[in-house]
C-alpha cells in the first residue's frame, strides 16, 4: 500500500498565514512537500514543522510561467494559495489572482497533477470590487485549464498571524476610537485559519468532489461590530466605536492606501465591506461546507484568546477584573 509520502505536494504561496497551517497540517500526513514561493530563503520557519527532508523550498513567482513550470516537476498535487489583499507595483489583482492562478493550473495540468486552488467567498466576475472580480476570473481560469480542481472559497480567515483581528487589535492599543465602516452593520462568518488548512488537506486525501467550490465559514454569523466587540473584550479594551459612512471611509482611503501596518486601509477594500460574506443556501444544501467534509469549526470567541491577549496593557499577565 502506497504511503503519502511517495506523493509530492506543492503548495504555492505556502509561506504565508494560511500556508504556514496547510503546510503543518500536511506534514502531520506525511506528504513530501515542495514550497514555492517568491523569497525561498525567508521559509526557514517551516522547516521544524515537519520531519528532516519533508519540507522543501524553492523559488517561484506566479508572474513568470516558467519558475512555476520548475516548481511544478514531478508533482502529484499543485496547491494555490497565492493571493493579496493590496497591490503594489506589478503585483496586481489580475496579475497574481486571475493570470496567476491559470498559470499554476496549467503547468499542474502538464504533469497530470491534480489542484486546489483557494479563492474567497465574494469572488464575483461583475463585483465593482478589483479583488473579487479577479479571484472570479481565477477560478474560471483555473476550472478551464483544469475542470477537475478543487476550489476553496474561505470567508474571512483569523488566526495567530491574521491581518484581520491582530491589525484591529493593534489600532486598539493606540487609538481611543475604532471606525465601524458603513455603520459596522457588513455580515461575516469569520472561518479559523487551522479549519481551512484542515479543508485543504482533506481535498490533498481526495475527499472533496473534482471540479467543485466548497465554501468555508465559521460557526457564526457576525456583524463587523459584534467582532469589534469581541476583539475588544479579548484584548481588554475599552475603545469607542464611531459608525463611518462608506463614502467618507472610501475618501479616508484614498489616503490610508499609503499608511503603514495596521492602519493602511485601499479603496477596494471598502468596497468589499459593501457586500455580505457568508457561506451560501445553495452551498450548504449541496454539502460543500466544512460541515460537509465532517470539521466541526472553532469560533472566534473559542479561538482569539489563544493569541490576542498580547494586545492586552500587561498581556499574559493582566489581572481579570472582579
Amino acid at each position: 500500500m502506497a504511503s503519502n509520502m511517495d506523493t509530492l505536494v506543492t503548495v504555492f504561496g505556502g509561506s504565508g498565514f494560511l500556508g504556514r497551517h496547510v503546510v503543518r497540517a500536511l506534514c502531520k500526513r506525511d506528504y513530501r512537500i515542495r514550497v514555492a514561493v517568491r523569497r525561498p530563503e525567508l521559509a526557514g520557519h517551516l522547516q521544524p514543522m515537519g520531519k528532516v527532508g519533508q519540507i522543501h523550498a524553492v523559488q517561484a513567482n506566479v508572474r513568470y510561467p516558467a519558475s512555476i513550470e520548475a516548481a511544478m516537476r514531478d508533482s502529484h498535487v499543485a496547491i494555490n494559495l497565492v493571493g493579496i489583499l493590496a497591490e503594489g507595483g506589478a503585483q496586481t489583482f489580475d496579475a497574481v489572482q486571475g493570470q496567476g492562478a491559470e498559470t499554476v493550473a496549467k503547468a499542474a495540468g502538464a504533469v497530470g497533477a491534480r489542484m486546489v486552488h483557494v479563492s474567497a467567498i465574494g469572488a464575483d466576475e461583475n463585483s465593482p470590487s478589483r479583488y473579487a472580480s479577479a479571484k472570479a476570473a481565477g477560478e474560471k481560469a483555473v476550472l478551464s485549464a483544469l475542470p477537475s480542481a478543487t476550489i476553496m472559497r474561505p470567508s474571512v480567515v483569523f488566526g495567530p498571524e491574521d491581518q484581520f483581528t491582530n491589525r484591529f487589535a493593534a489600532l486598539a492599543r493606540m487609538s481611543p476610537a475604532l471606525p465601524l465602516i458603513g455603520g459596522g452593520v457588513t455580515r461575516l462568518q469569520p472561518v479559523y485559519v487551522g479549519d481551512v488548512a484542515t479543508a485543504i488537506a482533506d481535498a490533498v486525501d481526495g475527499k472533496t468532489k473534482a471540479g467543485a467550490t466548497y465554501e468555508l465559514g465559521g460557526p457564526e454569523v457576525l456583524t463587523m461590530r459584534e467582532i469589534m466587540e469581541i476583539i475588544l473584550a479579548t484584548a481588554e479594551r475599552h475603545r469607542m466605536l464611531v459608525s463611518l459612512p462608506f463614502e467618507l471611509a472610501k475618501l479616508q482611503a484614498m489616503f490610508l492606501q499609503f499608511a503603514p501596518g495596521a492602519l493602511k486601509l485601499t479603496p477596494d477594500q471598502v468596497i468589499l465591506l459593501r457586500s455580505d460574506n457568508v457561506v451560501s443556501d445553495a452551498a450548504k444544501a449541496a454539502g460543500l461546507t466544512l460541515e460537509g467534509l465532517g470539521i466541526t469549526p472553532d469560533s472566534l470567541e473559542a479561538i482569539a484568546p489563544q493569541y490576542l491577549w498580547r494586545f492586552r496593557a500587561a498581556g499574559q499577565f493582566q489581572k481579570k477584573s472582579a
